[in-house]
């Protein structure tokens, strides 16, 4: 049985009679709709549009069409080992991936998770997506980590980084910095930023890596407020030394005090949201609430599948449930009852779509299907699915009710990745093929007995590790 007829490659689309997310300023909805996209961008949005005689037309009707969605924070090398480390505490995972066995990756094993990562996030929704890659041993692993993203669909960031030495010294290496540049400059990359943390030494020696920002013309993106890791000092170093700049992608950001979030606000930085790994993982509570009252932007992140759901319908569920379970705890504490929920389904796909955009820097590119943007644009349409009947709420069906499944079309700079349902770009089998080298050689490097003890760990007796965004591990005093 012939398969459904596709766009061709440079076709004009048009989409429809769908239920059209805009998410512009005024947050427009248009209850039957359509989007026209012409070379590579939105030509126009509205309803009974003219359309070229040459276009491609999607019949849409009982569908949600919105812009692609935008993750600001994957390590997407991890996705090699999808599922691994489900039942990890955070510092097996440091353990694991940055002391003993994630330092056994070749580069040829970043570019292969980062390959599988850029699949499934297309496959998804996911249009954009922030590459934390801070698995970086040498350049060379640079190097394969940009190539896996420049030759996949959909558009990425390079957020270079190198847990397993300290960034006042990876990036004054030139060979570092050619390949940013590199990243910062290709034309099939969306940009490229450095990726590194602040622990909190009152000499402040991340000084040099901010500067090396600057001198690469890129942003920051630094995992702070993390129980134990990073909190309140190393914000109060950022700030006292003037690193705390507009751009500045802080992730998580859950332990931190009304003074550092102060501080974020009054710079001009966003947060990026990682609720299921926050929930897990013990960073602290996942701050939609703090974000909220101190008027800081918030974007969504994946964080890594060796652990978590790899789609934003997870994200915005996992993150307005934990905000709404915790005004109820909170009034309940108090002897009170919520009676109007505080954050709204709207929101969270804002934060999905538009806080993604604006995080990255690119709000006049993508984020809203507006004319003259990117024609970065999703359909989410299923048919055969009696969850997608009826829609009365869209963005409630997007958050409770849709998932990864029911997105019928992505396109990325008008070109389709997905088509009725199925990934038509990329290359799915030779990366499976890939993945496959790069298990077979991780479980002989490690051992049966290791490989099953990874997986499922033991609680250990005592602390391993005294601060898991350490760069390197303990050893005994020097007599």
């Amino acid at each position: 049985m012939p398969g459904t007829p596709a766009p061709q490659p440079g076709q004009p689309i048009v989409i429809r009679d769908a239920i059209v997310l805009t998410m512009d300023d005024a947050h427009t909805v248009i209850p039957e709709g359509d989007v026209l996209v012409v070379d590579g961008r939105i030509a126009e949005v509205g309803v009974d549009l003219a359309a070229p005689e040459v276009a491609f037309e999607i019949a849409a009707k009982g569908g949600i069409v919105m812009p692609g969605m935008v993750d600001t924070h994957r390590h997407m090398w991890q996705s090699a080992m999808r599922a691994y480390g489900a039942d990890w505490t955070l510092t097996q995972y440091f353990v694991w991936y940055y002391l003993e066995h994630g330092m056994k990756f070749r580069p040829q094993d970043v570019g292969a998770g980062n390959r599988i990562s850029a699949l499934d996030a297309i496959e998804s929704g996911i249009t954009t997506s922030l590459d934390w890659s801070h698995g970086l041993r040498t350049p060379d692993h640079g190097e394969a980590a940009l190539e896996a993203l420049a030759g996949s669909p959909g558009r990425f960031v390079l957020a270079y980084g190198n847990l397993a030495g300290a960034p006042w010294e990876w990036t004054q290496d030139p060979a570092v910095r050619r390949v940013i540049e590199r990243a910062r400059d290709d034309s099939r990359m969306f940009g490229a930023q450095l990726a590194f943390d602040v622990p909190g030494d009152e000499g402040f020696p991340e000084r040099a890596a901010f500067q090396a920002a600057r001198d690469l013309g890129v942003s920051v993106t630094t995992h702070a407020g993390v129980w134990g890791a990073t909190g309140d000092n190393g914000i109060r170093l950022m700030y006292d030394n003037g690193a705390m700049t507009p751009g500045t992608v802080y992730v998580h950001a859950a332990t931190l005090s009304d003074e550092s979030y102060q501080m974020i606000a009054a710079t001009g930085g966003t947060v990026s949201l990682a609720t299921e790994s926050e929930q897990t993982c013990g960073q602290g509570y996942p701050p939609a609430h703090a974000l909220r009252r101190h008027g800081i932007g918030a974007s969504l992140s994946v964080d890594t599948s060796v652990w978590f759901s790899a789609d934003m319908f997870s994200a915005m569920r996992t993150t307005i449930g934990a905000d709404r379970a915790l005004e109820h705890y909170i009034a309940h504490e108090k002897g009170d009852t919520v009676t109007h929920a505080t954050i709204r389904v709207e929101e969270v796909v804002d934060w999905a779509t538009r806080g993604g955009a604006k995080a990255l820097g690119k709000w006049d590119e993508i984020g809203s299907l507006e004319a003259g943007k990117l024609a970065d644009v999703v359909l989410v349409h299923n048919p055969d699915s009696p969850t997608m009947v009826p829609i009365l709420n869209p963005y409630g069906h997007l958050v409770y009710q849709a998932g990864r499944g029911d997105v019928h079309t992505v396109l990325v700079g008008g070109e389709p990745v997905k088509f009725d349902g199925k990934l038509v770009a990329g290359d799915l089998a030779g990366v499976r093929t890939q993945l496959e080298d790069t298990i077979e050689y991780l479980r002989r490097e490690l051992g049966d007995e290791d490989w099953r003890s990874g997986m499922n760990p033991d609680i250990p007796e005592k602390e391993i590790l005294s601060n898991p965004y350490q760069y390197r591990r303990e050893t005994e005093p020097s007599h």
